[in-house]
């Protein structure tokens, strides 16, 4: 019967490192399963010594002194790893762990390391003399186990990290074949012609509004979601690029530098949009000024021939010659030696109406998007696609069609009459502005927003949220602040801003601010959600 019992408990102990490496392996997937930026990471979020962890160490500090009593211990951990593998099944996340095939080499190579950990010290302890008590051998090592398992929970960032460096030569090897066979594939079309978009923000949304445009005309495949990694666009090129496909849209993320120019020495873009160089992945970058460079890797990377399509918007840009390839500028703001600019533009409730000046020739569009960062976007899209031959027809047909990028500045309006303008993906300085600009323009009832404030912003971190909060004090009626993180810089930007005390309400999680906002919103009122923190900031 102890034996028995002994079993289950170091079994609790087990399912509760499984569940905690499942957890961890996420967290690896989310930084790309690079040691350098999981352990800045781990860093930045103290999560080695959260409070979970730091409870697991004081239970297998306890457990481990000569006049605890196995039972006692036993017990502890088991309570503890029961309480832990609840607590993580419950949790929720914003971007879940996708079972890639890597992503299952490596929780095998972690499950691995752990077995062999706890089967190694049960060896060890069962050769180890003891004396006979009411504690059977079988007893004895399930307490052994235990404690071993316990002591894996409080470690098991070493074992991820361990895990992606013994596999690193066999990922090496399995992605330069995947590499190879996309570099095979795209030479087999020679006609087909590359876009390259990049930017701090704003290139997936272009990436959208051009495919819709060129779609009109061309055969178009453009990279899904946010498959903007190399490994990202080789997936794209291996499964979904067709011998009939005239045009590839290939979006360009990066964090770090040379990783845009590793995109472009596989794709070989023909055509590069630059949508915007701003203070996003400082914590990464540094300096703007290293931004700007690698966000210049694409226009940089463009053949004799070729054409760049940049934001004059954006000083970094606009300061920034090109002289390799013919360059098209555009801008809304700044529209000094700009050779497209956007005017006459009025919202109304059924999207936006504007005019693109480009040559002397007038172009005059409605969409159905909202927001100064929308009518940018769609510049660069049209510029693109005149450049490519679409008619002038079709350019303003699909314009009109285009639907709001999820996430990303658009409006609804929920069945109890409230308007909610939804910009939670990944919020930056420029585009919350405009996010609060489109805000402060509604005219009834009460203008809310629900924020947990914008990250990756390095040094600036509390400066850039602080003037986060004085721009929500300006356009804004409520403001309900979301999490930890940013807290105190965006209530320092309210106070300071003048907005009143029971007017700001702070939650600790968007559950807590959706309850918030039931108790407040009204019929006629507009709730803007500025970003959602990702895992990896929570």
């Amino acid at each position: 019967m102890l034996n028995t019992i002994f079993i289950l408990l170091a079994a609790i102990c087990l399912i509760n490192l499984l569940v905690e490496l499942r957890r961890d392996l996420m967290m690896l997937q989310q930084n790309s399963y690079r040691p350098e930026r999981y352990m800045r990471w781990l860093r930045t979020s103290a999560d080695t010594t959260s409070f979970p962890r730091l409870v697991g160490m004081a239970v297998l500090l306890v457990s481990l002194v000569t006049f605890t009593d196995t039972w006692w211990a036993m017990g502890m951990m088991a309570v503890f790893a029961g309480g832990c593998t609840i607590a993580l099944l419950r949790q929720r996340y914003k971007k879940p762990l996708v079972w890639t095939s890597r992503a299952k080499r490596i929780y095998a190579t972690m499950l691995l390391l752990s077995a062999i950990i706890v089967a190694a010290l049960d060896i060890i302890s069962y050769h180890i003399p003891y004396e006979a008590n009411s504690d059977s051998r079988v007893a004895y090592l399930s307490f052994i186990s235990a404690v071993t398992l316990t002591g894996l929970y409080c470690a098991s960032h070493m074992i991820a990290l361990v895990a992606v460096w013994l596999l690193q030569p066999l990922e090496s090897k399995i992605n330069q074949g995947y590499y190879d066979d996309a570099e095979r594939i795209l030479r087999s079309m020679p006609r087909l012609r590359v876009i390259g978009i990049t930017g701090s923000y704003g290139k997936t949304s272009t990436k959208h509004y051009l495919y819709r445009i060129l779609s009109e005309q061309m055969e178009v495949l453009m990279t899904p979601g946010s498959y903007n990694t190399t490994m990202g666009v080789i997936r794209t090129v291996r499964e979904m690029l067709r011998p009939y496909h005239e045009v590839f849209i290939c979006e360009m993320g990066a964090k770090q530098p040379g990783d845009i120019k590793e995109i472009c020495d596989l794709v070989h873009p023909e055509i590069g949009i630059l949508t915007a160089v701003g203070p996003q992945h400082l914590e990464s970058f540094k300096t703007i000024e290293n931004v700007q460079r690698t966000k210049f890797e694409l226009i940089d990377a463009l053949p004799k021939g070729g054409l760049a399509v940049v934001n004059n918007d954006f000083e970094y840009i606009a300061n920034r010659e090109v002289t390799n390839v013919s360059c098209l500028r555009y801008g809304i703001k700044n529209t000094k030696e700009v050779d497209y600019t956007a005017s006459d533009i009025i919202y109304t409730s059924m999207g936006t109406d504007f005019t693109i000046t480009a040559n002397g020739q007038r172009l005059t569009l409605h969409t159905r998007l909202v927001g100064e960062c929308n009518i940018s976007n769609l510049m660069a899209a049209v510029a693109v696609a005149l450049y490519l031959g679409v008619d002038r027809e079709k350019i303003r047909y699909a314009v009109a069609k285009i639907e709001q990028v999820e996430h990303r500045l658009s409006l609804k309006r929920t069945p109890a009459g409230v308007t909610i303008i939804d910009d939670a993906f990944n919020s930056n300085p420029t585009g919350s502005a405009m996010a609060l600009d489109v805000l402060a323009g509604m005219r009834s009832g009460k203008r809310i927003v629900i924020t947990p404030g914008m990250i990756e912003l390095g040094d600036r971190q509390h400066e850039l949220n602080a003037e986060l909060g004085r721009r929500i004090a300006r356009s804004a009626d409520i403001a309900i602040v979301v999490g930890n993180y940013n807290r105190e810089a965006i209530t320092e930007g309210l106070h300071g801003a003048g907005m009143e005390e029971d007017r700001i309400h702070e939650v600790k999680t968007f559950a807590e601010a959706q309850r918030v906002l039931a108790a407040v919103v009204r019929r006629g009122d507009t709730v803007l959600y500025e970003n959602d923190l990702p895992d990896t900031f929570k």
